[in-house]
């Protein structure tokens, strides 16, 4: 049901500690016509499981040697009612029984908005990003034997899945990969090298974008690849941030797979990822405005209680203009996100929507990314030195601050994804604008 059909008539019950600006205006007393009874018990639901079975650990396992999640999480996320709405609209009731009443994209938006109070990014990635990009290729587009043999499992949290796309040579440049799947009687025989794949480490299945056949777009296909497939090797990337997440470099050698594992059809996985690409920059977009808004909810805090120059630091015009110009970003950001998101509920032609929120869903996740750096930076200044130790009050910033580029760079890059929105605009306007001039 369209989101606005489901909204309340009052919508403007406080929700939260109420620290102003520290949760989207609908927490605060503000009317939307987006959200409904349904959405706020969602929104009840999921902060629950936030704040007993993640916010509490995010410092150990951000440190943990193992560079992973413990296995439990996973089942714990899935046994809560959550862990399917990761993978979009509609709810997949067919293998994970009954959601929400009206399951839509602002459920789903609450739902990672809310995992991200935890103020880690690796936690967040580790928990949910391979599920949320490498399972609905097969969710949308993969046969019934792929479905009933894989999602299931994913979505119950027993597997983990991830997606490979990303090669040391070809990263936004997914026209030019270069892994290969050659066809040699039921199976493929696929080589090549993954860089930078999110839970390579600890998947079992994995969502592969090979070339079937010659150069470009046309050439790619996916492939599911599975854990203990010999041939595939693994591993960790040791990078800046996101350390939970189990970055990952992946080798593929002479590695045979059966045909019945491909997705969709041959030659038609250029359309496929992109496709997953607006459901994956989306997420990023949800989950980059909730970590500044985590930098402007501890650094407001902060100002309000640590003293300096015999006042506190609020007491000063230039940390009251910081927290407001963070507040701003952060809200004009949310206000596009509420938008798109809006398109994204009341469409359910997925082809048209994609062609119509390509665009400016690369728009907005710039925005988002550069918002994030913004509020990383400032948020930092105003905890000054605590927000270079690992530990105490400044702890959610530094981990923020150096998760940033993890943000605006996967997915594709502030200047790819500006770049690729004004293309998108000037195509547009040859068909629609130019007949005027």
């Amino acid at each position: 049901a369209m989101a606005s059909a489901n909204a309340d008539k009052k919508n403007s019950a406080k929700y939260g500690d109420l620290l102003p600006y520290s949760d989207p205006n609908w927490y605060q007393g503000f009317e939307s016509p987006y959200y409904s009874d349904s959405h706020k018990q969602w929104r009840e639901k999921v902060r629950a499981f936030v704040e007993e079975y993640i916010t509490p650990y995010c410092g150990e396992w951000d440190n943990s040697k193992d560079f992973a999640l413990p296995k439990q999480l996973y089942k714990d996320f899935a046994k809560a009612g959550l862990l399917p709405g990761v993978v979009g609209a509609p709810w997949p009731s067919k293998y994970a029984g009954p959601g929400p009443k009206d399951f839509d994209a602002f459920h789903e938006l609450i739902l990672i908005d809310e995992l991200a109070r935890c103020g880690s990014g690796g936690v967040l990635w580790g928990l949910f990003e391979g599920i949320q990009i490498g399972l609905p290729p097969i969710l949308n587009f993969g046969s019934q034997y792929l479905k009933s043999r894989v999602v299931p499992a994913c979505l119950s949290g027993e597997k983990l899945i991830c997606l490979c796309i990303s090669e040391p040579e070809a990263g936004s440049d997914v026209a030019n990969l270069v892994t290969t799947a050659k066809r040699v009687g039921d199976h493929y025989i696929v080589n090549g090298a993954k860089k930078w794949i999110t839970n390579g480490m600890f998947s079992d299945f994995f969502t592969v974008a090979v070339r079937t056949g010659g150069p470009g777009m046309k050439g790619l296909s996916l492939l599911l690849l599975e854990k203990g497939m010999p041939g595939i090797g693994l591993r960790h990337m040791k990078c800046s941030g996101v350390w939970p997440s189990g970055t990952t470099f992946i080798t593929l050698e002479d590695v045979k797979v059966p045909v019945s594992n491909l997705i969709g059809k041959e030659g038609d996985g250029f359309r496929m990822i992109m496709s997953n690409f607006n459901h994956e920059r989306w997420g990023f977009v949800v989950q980059a405005n909730r970590l500044a808004r985590v930098c402007l909810e501890d650094s407001f805090a902060y100002a309000l209680r640590r003293k300096t120059f015999g006042k506190k630091l609020v007491d000063h015009q230039v940390i009251r203009w910081k927290i407001s110009e963070m507040a701003r970003r952060i809200d004009s950001t949310h206000a596009w996100l509420e938008q798109v998101t809006y398109q994204m509920a009341v469409n359910k032609d997925k082809l048209k929507r994609d062609k119509i929120l390509a665009g400016p869903i690369a728009l907005l996740k710039a925005q988002s990314t550069k918002t994030l750096e913004y509020c990383a930076r400032e948020a930092a200044q105003i905890f000054g030195g605590a927000s270079y130790v690992r530990s105490g009050v400044g702890e959610r910033v530094e981990r923020i601050y150096r998760e940033v580029r993890a943000y605006a760079i996967p997915g594709g890059s502030e200047e790819i994804m500006i770049d690729f929105a004004a293309r998108q605009a000037v195509k547009k306007a040859g068909r629609e604008f130019r007949s005027r001039l």
